[in-house]
């Protein structure tokens, strides 16, 4: 074990399974307190007993302003503190123009941006009271370009993007750091289903391979540390290379 984070005590959403799940084993073993928060109760308290004492688990839907207040208030009385937020749970649809219907597009924004909004207006206070804080906000390399049939995702993924610029700002004098990380096509369940949707087109990286989760959470690590302090309202591309352009082979 490191001592990166130590004294840092970190919620983080989408936490039973994939990037979330990867993210909470990482901060456990550099030193940091983690609760876990996810909808998916069996996983979530699964992973929090194989942590052991520096980890605790929390049932949280994302679109709750009422289950948000509840998460921070759990981590405070478990931990003394909150000083990272992770903002990683988030859904994959897709579906072209004409058959995507407004519910799944209201499902995807409520899960995936307003998600993030709930969460830094619940935690603001503990993670201004036990600053200097962070919040890493887990957007996409679909934050950064278009993905056809993938509208209400990419839209997300922008707006987690904007978000971050926006709440950067504003809390910036009070030492809290906000930034974004834009993975590519990383090997988790959630996108392993998108691959059976033959709407979506998952472009290679240049490194003609997925990321392990690990790669991910390497750099959600390093953002979530001291290591970072002078980086806000920055978007962190971890893609393989997706965004980069293409190889046309001249």
């Amino acid at each position: 074990m490191s001592n990166r984070l130590a004294g840092k005590v970190a919620l983080v959403t989408g936490a039973a399974s994939g990037m979330g799940a990867s993210h909470a084993r990482a901060f456990v073993s550099h030193g940091a307190k983690v609760v876990l928060a996810d909808i998916s109760d069996e996983a979530g308290q699964a992973l929090a007993a194989e942590l052991g004492d520096n980890a605790r688990y929390i049932h949280l839907n994302v679109t709750d302003a009422d289950e948000w207040a509840a998460a921070v208030a759990f981590t405070v009385a478990e931990f003394g503190a909150l000083n990272v937020l992770v903002n990683n749970a988030g859904i994959l649809d897709s579906g072209a123009l004409g058959a995507f219907t407004i519910e799944q597009w209201n499902r995807t924004l409520a899960i995936n941006l307003t998600g993030p909004f709930l969460g830094t207006t619940a935690a603001l206070e503990a993670l201004k009271a036990s600053a200097p804080s962070s919040i890493v906000n887990i957007s996409s390399a679909a934050g950064l370009e278009g993905i056809a049939a993938m509208h209400a995702y990419t839209a997300s993924k922008f707006g987690v993007r904007g978000l971050t610029k926006s709440t950067s700002l504003e809390l910036a004098s009070s030492r809290v750091r906000v930034n974004s990380v834009h993975p590519g096509a990383v090997q988790t369940p959630m996108t392993a289903f998108g691959k059976e949707q033959p709407a979506i087109d998952f472009t290679e990286s240049t490194m003609t391979r997925d990321a392990a989760p690990a790669e991910i959470s390497a750099l959600v690590v390093y953002l979530a540390s001291d290591e970072s302090s002078f980086s806000t309202g920055a978007e962190f591309v971890v893609d393989g290379g997706i965004t980069a352009g293409k190889d046309y082979g001249f």
